[in-house]
This record gives C-alpha cells, sequence and structure tokens, in this order.
C-alpha cells in the first residue's frame, strides 16, 4: 500500500511540476558503452534547473502546501543542492523560507544561492546534525519542515525522473543512483519496478559515506563510526532515524556499490575529458560504480543518473589537474 503511495504521488507530482522543469537528456557514452560491450546511457540532472535533480523534490512539496502552510513559511537544511531546488522553488511560488547549511558547504553552491530570495542560516560541521538542528529550529518557530528526503512529497518529485527514463528509452537493465538520504533513489526505484519490474536499481555510496550500504546489510539505520569529508558532498551525512526512505531502499534496492575518493575523481575528469560535461563529486560516484563493476555490466544496457553539476570550480579544477587520467575505462 505504501508503494502504491509513493508511486501515485509521482504521478501527482508529475502533473504539478511539469511546468517549471526540464526534461532532461539522456545521453549514450560511447566510451563506457564500449568499456561493457553494451549500451551505457547518462541521465544528465546536471542540466537540471539549479544543477541538479533536487529542483523536482523541492517545487513539487511546496505547490503541495496549504495556503495556511505557505503563509507560516518552510525551513530546510542542504548541503547545497537541496536548497538550490527549494530557493527556485520559493521564487516561483512566493513563499517565504530560511535554509540552514553545514559551516564548510561548497561555495560554489553558497554563491549560487545568493541568487534566490532565501534567507540562509549555517550550523554544524556535518549534513546530520546541521538538518536535526534545522528540524527542531522549524518546530519552535512554527515553520513548515521541508527534509532533503524524509518526505513523501520530495520522494514523489525526485521520481518523476523514473517516468522520463521510461519514456526515453524503451530497454534498461541496470540503473545506477548514487545514494545520499534515499530520497532520489526511493523516487526512482519505487516507479521503475512496477513500471519495469525486470531492471536491477544499484545504490551507489562512496567508501567515506556508506550509512545506507550498512543500513541495509544490518537491517536497521546505521552511521558511520567516523564521519570524513568525501567529493562527494551531495550525498553525504547520515540518514534520520525513522526516515520513510530506509524501508522504501529495502525494497528497491538490488544492489549497493562502494567506490573510493581516487574513483571519484576519476570518474568526474572522464565525464569532463570524455563529454565536455562538469559533475559533481555524487554523480561521480555513479559513473565511478559502472567503471569500478564493469564485468558485472558486460553485454548490458545500463543508465546512469548523473545527479548534479554543482561543484566547487576551484576543486574541479584541482582535480583535473592532479589526479592521473584513468585508462582502465578504454580496456
Amino acid at each position: 500500500m505504501k508503494d502504491m503511495n509513493i508511486f501515485n504521488e509521482i504521478l501527482q507530482a508529475e502533473k504539478r511540476i511539469r511546468p517549471h522543469i526540464l526534461k532532461t537528456p539522456l545521453i549514450e557514452s560511447r566510451n563506457l558503452s564500449m568499456l561493457i560491450e553494451g549500451k551505457v546511457f547518462l541521465k544528465l540532472e546536471n542540466e537540471q534547473h539549479t544543477g541538479s535533480f533536487k529542483a523536482r523534490g523541492s517545487l513539487n512539496k511546496i505547490l503541495s502546501l496549504s495556503e495556511d502552510e505557505q503563509k507560516r513559511g518552510v525551513m530546510a537544511a542542504s548541503t547545497g543542492n537541496h536548497a538550490l531546488g527549494l530557493a527556485r522553488a520559493l521564487e516561483i511560488t512566493n513563499v517565504q523560507g530560511t535554509v540552514y547549511l553545514p559551516k564548510h558547504a561548497s561555495k560554489s553552491k553558497i554563491a549560487a544561492l545568493s541568487n534566490y530570495p532565501v534567507e540562509l542560516q549555517f550550523f554544524g560541521t556535518d549534513a546530520l546534525s546541521t538538518e536535526l538542528h534545522a528540524k527542531e529550529q522549524a518546530q519552535i518557530q512554527n515553520k513548515v519542515w521541508v527534509s532533503p528526503y524524509n518526505d513523501q512529497q520530495i520522494i514523489g518529485g525526485q521520481g518523476t525522473i523514473g517516468i522520463e527514463l521510461d519514456q526515453q528509452l524503451n530497454h534498461f537493465d541496470h540503473v545506477l543512483v548514487t545514494i545520499g538520504g534515499g530520497g532520489l533513489i526511493s523516487g526512482i526505484g519505487t516507479y521503475l519496478k512496477i513500471k519495469r519490474p525486470k531492471a536491477k536499481i544499484q545504490g551507489c555510496e562512496p567508501e567515506l559515506s556508506q550509512e545506507m550500504t550498512l543500513s541495509l546489510a544490518a537491517d536497521r539505520i546505521m552511521g558511520m563510526e567516523e564521519e570524513r569529508e568525501t567529493l562527494s558532498d551531495g550525498s553525504a551525512g547520515g540518514i534520520e532515524e525513522g526516515s520513510i526512505t530506509f524501508p522504501i531502499c529495502q525494497k528497491v534496492i538490488d544492489e549497493t556499490i562502494l567506490v573510493t575518493e581516487d574513483e571519484i575523481a576519476s570518474a568526474i575528469k572522464l565525464i569532463s575529458t570524455e563529454h565536455d560535461k562538469i559533475i559533481e563529486g555524487a554523480a561521480g560516484v555513479a559513473v565511478a560504480s559502472l567503471i569500478k563493476n564493469k564485468a558485472q555490466f558486460k553485454g548490458s544496457t545500463v543508465v546512469i543518473v548523473i545527479c548534479g553539476g554543482n561543484i566547487d570550480l576551484r576543486k574541479f579544477n584541482k582535480l583535473l589537474s592532479s589526479i592521473p587520467f584513468q585508462t582502465q575505462f578504454r580496456s
């Protein structure tokens, strides 16, 4: 029943947000296709409004609010992309909002937020502590809390990517999706498990922030023993206790794949070199997962969700100049 509730929310989200979002391109990567002797397609959410898939869920949430809720205003926490998506949604709807970010949030994302009418507050050094503090403040100030992932309307908005994939490609065997709190893969996975039940859903995480992998193995929400910085800052951080995404992920994720920081960096450089696309660390995680496990995907048709392109340009330039180009994808 809950699965159908999310599925129906995805259908409603499609109607609500379609006038305000882009149907992002799905392009074949010839180099990655050669790597697996099959077909690899990139779903370019880095070309979505605000540079990531987060524009979908945030807008669906705000458009779902009652008039009273919109008057109260909203509050959220984000490492950047959720904040950008929410800020755009607030601009479209003329709703007031505040976003809390970790003190180490990407400077490029902070700069991008200055273009929107949203108040910024900074708290904590990791995504989970920032989120918990902001949620407490929302309750104290009687604001509507807009979770980055733990919300049916957020999941529904992200799930519209699944609708587009179903329309854009007649057949695919695997879909690789980077996992943060689980909202993206919950939405895409719920839709595709009903519409394309034979397709396998692979969840991708950096080794330094593998909360969902640990949680799935333990059958309960787990955290990392030590929070460490990762190139995949957009997916970093823990999973909120009681999150509705966890039981969904237990149902829709067929397996998880872990990648190293060097593998993420190499994947970012590969996409830049071979496709002239700037992608962020979280998107590099999914690309790296395919490269690392090329034998597993041999001869199949794979979709990689390129979840965003909001990477600090100084970090990006440093990465390009310092990381040796991996040639393994050619072999």
